[in-house]
């Protein structure tokens, strides 16, 4: 009798804890979460799962939207623009109820891109200093998990499982281009920002670009068809380094330790379907799963994986706008302000007028993209550290991050500030002498070692042999000119991957490169 009325007695609370159990409470997407930023002036989506048919109610503040889960269990409400606020409260009602704390209102970007994006704030210049002043409750910052994918991923991963409040223990393995972006967009601005990391060191653009965007290019199209041979490939070569490769490094290991000498490093694995190398797979694992967040723009620094060859780096000039319009088609919000940074020089100094690399033209491919709307750029080409040229990372992310701010108060905000260096707007011959003129010229143009006149200009003739110019400043314009070249027909300038030029505007900002021949692969 005892065995029987406990049992009984339970059968209620299992048939409560097997509902409990079958029914999928309503939860929203991951991007939120306590502490969120959602963009003002913008309508909102906010969405998640619940049970199919279940009805689900989002508010925020006055405003509330409702819609009910589809057959698969999604649901998505739009919420009317919000004017830039603090300490608000979302709440997610379906079956059970969701509430988000602390949320702001104000402006949201994303931070994408490869390793100098990535570098965290740890890692530039005056560190420990920059983490301990980085109490700053208003910025808020979500750092999405690397993650590859074959088909885009339906929610995104969070480090830390959440959205973060700036501060030193948050900020710390945060971008530092992204941080300090966002840092001056908060000090000019006085309303809350919103930080989304989303970057991986080492990868190229079309890793971060839509399978049928780069499909739908006949040109960029071979990008797909060659890592389907790779991966094709794959098992066999595995094989070969998992049998041949990996024990001739580990006899190399052995026997350098045994002569006291430095071992070699291990041989990289050959590429495989996971590689964060393979196009579309980030796109797939770390940007659609954002989508469609309502975001002000993007920020972007990478170019640096697609400059290993001069026809690689032609062929980001198809690549990287493709992307912008990608990333922009499938976002939904139209044109939003797609800000980017033009390479920081790297490797030993120029020592010839014009060195053939494929640098300059990423940089150039950058330059070309500012034809599409709402596109910025700030030049980094005088931000490498001194005393590490070899250093792909310049430690300097202040400069990065406030001259991406700049862009962003100049193009986007309505702020008058000066946000770029010299630009060349016109090229006369006359007489011996090439005459530039050049916008972006703000408090006249100088050289930005004090000198009367600015390094890094080269001319040439017919026979398309460069030559250093000597070079006089008035105003905003340089006349060049060389005695061994009586007909000059084009000039460069800054054209090296560590270039020497010197041309800066009153403000301090350096002179874009750039190169008036016909734009060859060298």
């Amino acid at each position: 009798m005892l065995t029987i009325s406990r049992c009984v007695a339970l059968t209620p609370l299992l048939i409560a804890l097997f509902s409990t159990a079958t029914r999928a409470d309503v939860r929203p997407a991951a991007l939120f979460t306590d502490d969120l930023v959602l963009q003002r002036s913008q309508r909102l989506p906010v969405w998640g799962r619940a049970d199919p048919g279940e009805a689900v109610t989002v508010t925020l503040g006055k405003s509330a939207a409702s819609a009910v889960a589809a057959t698969d269990g999604k649901w998505m409400v739009t919420l009317p623009p919000q004017k830039a606020a603090t300490g608000l409260t979302l709440t997610i009602a379906g079956k059970n109820t969701r509430t988000l704390r602390n949320i702001a209102v104000g402006e949201v970007w994303v931070c994408a891109g490869q390793s100098n994006m990535e570098l965290p704030l740890s890692k530039a210049r005056d560190a420990e200093a920059e983490i301990a002043a980085a109490t700053l409750p208003d910025i808020r910052l979500f750092k999405v998990q690397n993650a590859v994918s074959d088909t885009p991923r339906p929610d995104v991963r969070a480090v830390g499982g959440a959205w973060k409040v700036c501060e030193p223990a948050s900020v710390r393995q945060f971008s530092a281009v992204g941080y300090f972006f966002g840092r001056e967009l908060h000090r000019r601005l006085k309303v809350p920002i919103g930080l989304i990391s989303s970057d991986w060191g080492g990868t190229p653009a079309e890793a971060w670009t839509s399978r049928p965007a780069l499909e739908a290019s006949p040109e960029l199209r071979p990008l797909l068809t060659d890592w389907e041979a790779r991966i094709a490939a794959h098992p066999s070569k595995l094989s070969i380094y998992e049998s041949e490769t990996l024990p001739q490094w580990q006899a190399a290991v052995e026997k350098a330790t045994a002569d006291g000498k430095r071992p070699p490093g291990k041989p990289q694995s050959p590429d495989g379907p996971d590689s964060p190398q393979r196009p579309a797979t980030l796109f797939n694992g770390m940007i659609a799963p954002l989508m469609p967040y309502a975001i002000k723009g993007v920020v972007w620094y990478q170019g640096e994986s697609n400059a290993e060859t001069p026809a690689r780096a032609a062929q980001y000039r198809t690549l990287f706008p493709t992307l912008i319009r990608d990333w922009r088609a499938r976002w939904g919000g139209g044109d939003f302000p797609f800000l980017f940074v033009q390479l920081a020089n790297w490797l030993p100094v120029q020592t010839k007028p014009v060195e053939s690399d494929s640098w300059p033209l990423i940089r150039e491919a950058q330059a070309d993209t500012l034809s599409l709307p709402h596109t910025g750029m700030a030049t980094a080409i005088d931000l490498a550290d001194l005393d590490h040229p070899n250093d792909i990372h310049p430690k300097n992310k202040q400069d990065v991050g406030l001259r991406l701010a700049l862009v962003a108060l100049a193009t986007e905000y309505g702020q008058k500030t000066v946000y770029s260096g010299p630009v060349l707007e016109r090229m006369e011959i006359k007489d011996r002498q090439v005459r530039l003129r050049f916008r972006h010229a703000d408090g006249g143009l100088k050289a930005r070692d004090g000198g009367t006149a600015p390094r890094g200009f080269a001319i040439s003739g017919a026979d398309g042999v460069w030559k250093w110019a000597d070079a006089t400043m008035s105003g905003d314009t340089i006349t060049l000119s060389n005695a061994d070249i009586p007909t000059p027909t084009a000039v460069r300038y800054n054209w090296a991957r560590n270039p020497i030029g010197t041309l800066i505007n009153g403000a301090g900002l350096p002179a874009v490169p750039f190169r008036t021949d016909t734009k060859r692969q060298d």
